[in-house]
């Protein structure tokens, strides 16, 4: 049960990270004109932003939220960014800088220890899901429109970098607005699901946050107090 409260804990950090990073003023860029404040990152020649010596990880990533405008990076990166922020909020801070210690934020590479699963099934995903759109018939001008990343934020809200938070339908016109001029196939949400390992991540999390009571928390409330909720192994689902 402590597990399963971690988990809605978490998932509701998640979400309300992606929306904290819509509003922080951070910037879509690609991998070549990916920027980041020199103060607490060193910028890679790939265009990964590394931690500066002397920094902990969650100083670097308090910053983003704090000064989006001196941010830049495209949305795979703003999705790992997004889960950090999401896990920094949920566990203790000093086990944070030390799991996630030397952190790099670069496209899909992650600390190991973010243990982010993958499945199939896009019918059972819940909020704070990471989600993927993808665009076929891109044009080979605007590659970095091939697809894009989402944090589902509710039934039917997503939130991308670049794009901003909208419905599916909205997310794949703004998609489809950049395919070749001969494009026949639309853009769509795959089936594939993305979240952390909630159980791994939960024994560095508070002892309030591993059994705490949920019931007048917001966005539990409003997301899953309708739903029969059940747990198998370490992924939970929910059934309305």
């Amino acid at each position: 049960m402590q597990r399963q409260q971690f988990e809605m804990i978490l998932r509701s950090r998640i979400v309300e990270s992606a929306q904290a990073l819509h509003q922080s003023g951070v910037s879509f860029a690609t991998f070549d004109t990916t920027r980041c404040n020199p103060e607490f990152w060193k910028l890679t020649k790939k265009g990964g932003c590394r931690i500066k010596a002397g920094v902990t990880p969650a100083q670097g990533i308090r910053d983003i939220f704090a000064n989006g405008h001196q941010y830049a990076f495209e949305c795979a990166t703003a999705m790992v960014i997004v889960l950090y922020k999401g896990v920094l909020d949920s566990i203790l801070e000093s086990e944070f800088n030390r799991i996630f210690a030397d952190m790099l934020l670069y496209d899909w590479q992650y600390d190991s220890d973010l243990k982010l699963i993958q499945q199939q099934g896009i019918h059972k995903a819940v909020p704070g899901d990471i989600l993927y759109f993808n665009n076929p018939d891109v044009s080979p001008d605007t590659l970095e429109w091939k697809g894009e990343n989402v944090v589902k934020l509710k039934e039917d809200l997503y939130y991308g970098h670049g794009i901003g938070i909208l419905p599916a339908q909205g997310i794949i016109d703004s998609l489809n607005r950049h395919r070749r001029p001969d494009a026949t196939v639309s853009a769509y949400l795959t089936d594939e699901v993305v979240y952390p390992d909630f159980v791994y991540l939960s024994q560095f999390a508070p002892e309030e946050n591993r059994g705490i009571e949920l019931s007048g928390n917001t966005f539990y409330q409003h997301e899953f107090s309708h739903c029969i909720h059940a747990v198998i192994g370490g992924r939970q689902y929910i059934q309305e």
